[in-house]
């Protein structure tokens, strides 16, 4: 089709057969999908009342598409029309096969008869309607050609009519050749390729300015909202490089080559494009035309926002300073306060990379609120909020400050901040350590309807909020032992964001994460430890505590505490403190298990003040089950128990279910301990307490697959139920045991030495 639509017009300005610009001014021509369309116009004007109310309301769905889509092949089209109205199918392609076959004169006539339509006291078509205009620009083009490029389309018609017959007299052969299973089969899979994929669109022609302009606004919104509908990288890549062939200055098809070349990652084309964009927006004078003489310097300070961003968004915190800095320079001599805030906001990002300081976001805030730019304010308050969550503020005044911006939400219908804001709250009650408030806050997200209408029916549930709720939802479905659902999450995010979409690297983590704890949980460290060059990848934080606690488990102390001590050394310095505090308890787990027992208490109660000082507070009822631990080493088991109380009423609520177990496995081992100086009446009461706490623990322990916590829990039951005289129950437990430790290998490490 591509030489249909350079033959048409004789172009001066065609150059190595590439359509620079178009002489007559036209936006549309006539192509054999635009006349098939227009006989499929004239058709249902002709049908009048014969069709039935039902049969009209389809059609009328269905010509907004085929008129703003791009050019398809006439079996497609014909197909589209049988599934709305097969006796009006008929009827197009009589009259397409009566064009097609017969002379000149009469596609001539046709065009001549399409006036009429406007005719009348009460004509069928209004000027001013979508089917109007439509009409009037191919009557306008048709009028327009030259003989010569008349009898050129005549040709292209006969040509496109042709293709059709031959593709449906293979299509028969095929059916006689063919059995009946086979036939079904290929119906079936010809149905389930409705939807206009690559290789309708590769097969169309040049498309026309408005089908193009719908073709880019289909495609970002795909892109923004559910990534997976749209076409992939390379094919989309395609035909952006097909449409700027014939209309290089273009500027939002260089646009969305720029956000198509940032889904995968590659920053030479993504920066070519953007600029690109920029200039041709100058050089075709859209901006100035918009702004006067201003649009010039507007262009120019967004395009270097623009690339400040592009340079942020990929690590170059150089380059994306110099860019900003003249974006800045240029917004301060324009007075242009918008792009200022634009800028000021983007600079505290920049700046927070160095160190942290509220001053700029604040100042942002206020001054959006002031300049009537709830986006830009709500953006700034939820960064606000997240710097604030680190720096250990009280989640009262945090949930306070989302409720603001929530209203600013609502108020403006911003629909994509409210699912942003709920995100982040899911997030931060993680933070916090509250996972029940966080499961309500993810369901509250997934049970919501989007505000924002997207077209082509798209729901808004593909963005990068439903992302991470949809993995905080695996990961607490992990913790609690329901892995079956947890895999069902996993899956459901593989299906929805793929591994070549933008956010597909949330999910990733993730998978590997939860695969991480079930290996260790199940005592395979083998395959922990292949997991672990997964998870560096995506995280080298976590890949690097994860290799130290595979480390750790293979009783390789010493190589697990260098690693952790230049893991802390990292974490201290980027400020990251959730890391630091789970270090501090791996490294005073090291010292347990080199009895160097009193070592590990300054570890821990530097652990214990920086979770109480930052508010996190589920990791700081684990360093309290530590501390409690190590009362329990030194021989000091009542104190021990004294301490538990503080901690044990969080971690039931809100803890991971092998939290759980290694709890209340520490609560039997105090209540064993301490029994040691108890009556004996006293003594076996304390003993029948334990054995309840071990069998909740064993619960807790089997849900998870835990079998080497299992397995020291049976042991520790035997001995209590000997200790008892229960000799049944003993015999049951330490036949368990016995099958447990058959398939675990022992580490020769004293079981009062571990604690998880």
């Amino acid at each position: 089709m591509a030489s249909v639509h350079e033959s048409l017009y004789f172009n001066p300005m065609m150059t190595n057969g590439v359509v620079h610009a178009n002489v007559f001014g036209i936006k549309d021509w006539v192509t054999p999908y635009k006349m098939a369309l227009l006989v499929l116009l004239s058709e249902l004007g002709r049908a009048g009342a014969q069709l039935g109310l039902l049969e009209r309301r389809r059609l009328n769905r269905l010509l907004l598409p085929l008129l703003q889509g791009p050019d398809m092949p006439l079996s497609r089209l014909r197909k589209a029309i049988e599934e709305s109205c097969p006796h009006l199918a008929s009827s197009v392609h009589i009259r397409l096969k009566l064009m097609a076959e017969g002379e000149l004169k009469d596609m001539e006539q046709f065009f001549d008869d399409l006036s009429d339509s406007f005719t009348g006291t009460e004509p069928e078509v209004h000027k001013t309607s979508v089917v109007g205009l439509f009409l009037r620009h191919m009557i306008l083009a048709y009028n327009k050609l030259s003989f010569s490029q008349v009898y050129k389309l005549y040709t292209a018609l006969q040509q496109y009519f042709q293709n059709d017959e031959k593709k449906n007299g293979i299509d028969e052969t095929e059916m006689e050749l063919t059995n009946t299973e086979e036939l079904e089969g290929k119906m079936e899979k010809e149905e389930l390729d409705v939807p206009l994929r690559e290789e309708e669109i590769s097969c169309s022609g040049p498309l026309s300015q408005k089908q193009a302009e719908y073709f880019l606004s289909q495609q970002a919104s795909l892109l923004k909202n559910d990534e997976t509908k749209a076409l992939t990288p390379a094919s989309l890549q395609k035909e952006l490089n097909n449409l700027l062939k014939f209309n290089p200055d273009f500027a939002e098809a260089h646009y969305l080559s720029y956000l198509n070349s940032l889904r995968v990652q590659d920053v030479f084309s993504s920066t070519h494009s953007l600029l690109h964009y920029f200039d041709r927006l100058i050089l075709t004078g859209a901006e100035s035309k918009s702004n006067g003489d201003e649009g010039y310097g507007r262009s120019l300070r967004y395009a270097a926002l623009n690339l400040a961003a592009l340079h942020c968004r990929f690590g170059h915190y150089q380059q994306a300073e110099l860019a900003l800095q003249e974006a800045i320079r240029i917004a301060q001599e324009s007075n242009d306060h918008v792009c200022l805030q634009h800028c000021l906001s983007w600079l505290y990002i920049l700046e927070q990379k160095i160190f942290d300081s509220c001053v700029l976001l604040e100042h942002s805030v206020n001054k959006s609120l002031h300049f009537g730019l709830p986006y830009l304010a709500s953006l700034g308050i939820q960064s606000l909020v997240q710097q604030r969550a680190f720096a250990g503020k009280a989640a009262n005044k945090l949930m306070e400050a989302l409720k603001d911006s929530d209203l600013l939400h609502w108020k403006h219908s911003l629909s994509e901040l409210i699912d942003i804001s709920i995100a982040q709250k899911t997030a931060i009650w993680r933070l916090y350590g509250r996972s029940t408030m966080a499961l309500q806050q993810a369901q509250t997200l997934l049970s919501m309807n989007s505000l924002e209408a997207v077209n082509v029916g798209v729901q808004q549930n593909n963005t990068e909020s439903f992302a991470v709720v949809l993995c905080h939802l695996a990961e607490l479905h992990a913790e609690q032992g329901y892995f079956a659902a947890a895999s069902e999450i996993l899956k459901h995010l593989k299906e929805r964001f793929p591994p070549n979409s933008q956010h597909a690297q949330l999910w990733m983590l993730f998978d590997q994460k939860i695969q991480f704890e079930r290996a260790m949980n199940d005592g395979r460290y083998h395959i922990a430890d292949s997991l672990v060059a997964g998870i560096t990848a995506l995280n080298s934080i976590e890949g690097v505590y994860r290799k130290a606690i595979v480390l750790k488990a293979q009783n390789q102390m010493s190589e697990a505490h260098k690693l952790l001590q230049k893991l802390l050394i990292h974490c201290q310095k980027i400020k990251n403190t959730e890391m630091v505090i789970s270090v501090l308890l791996s490294i005073a787990e090291l010292y347990w298990r080199s009895s160097c027992h009193t070592i590990a208490l300054p570890v821990l109660l530097q652990a214990l003040a920086l979770s109480r000082e930052y508010s996190l507070q589920y990791l700081a009822s684990e360093t309290v089950l530590n501390l409690a631990f190590s009362q329990l080493i030194l021989g000091i088991p009542e104190q021990a128990l004294n301490i538990l109380h503080m901690a044990i009423e969080p971690v039931l609520a809100h803890g991971a279910v092998l939290d759980k177990g290694c709890a209340m496995f520490l609560v039997a081992k105090c209540q064993v301990a301490s029994a040691a100086s108890y009556t004996p009446q006293k003594k076996i009461e304390a003993l029948e307490s334990a054995i309840l706490n071990l069998n909740e623990a064993k619960t807790y322990f089997a849900k998870v697959d835990c079998k080497e916590q299992l397995r020291d829990v049976l042991y520790f039951q035997a001995r209590l139920f000997h200790t008892l005289g229960k000799t049944q129950e003993r015999n049951k437990c330490a036949m368990l045991f016995r099958q447990l430790h058959q398939e675990l290998p022992a580490h020769g490490v004293p079981l009062i030495n571990a604690f998880k």
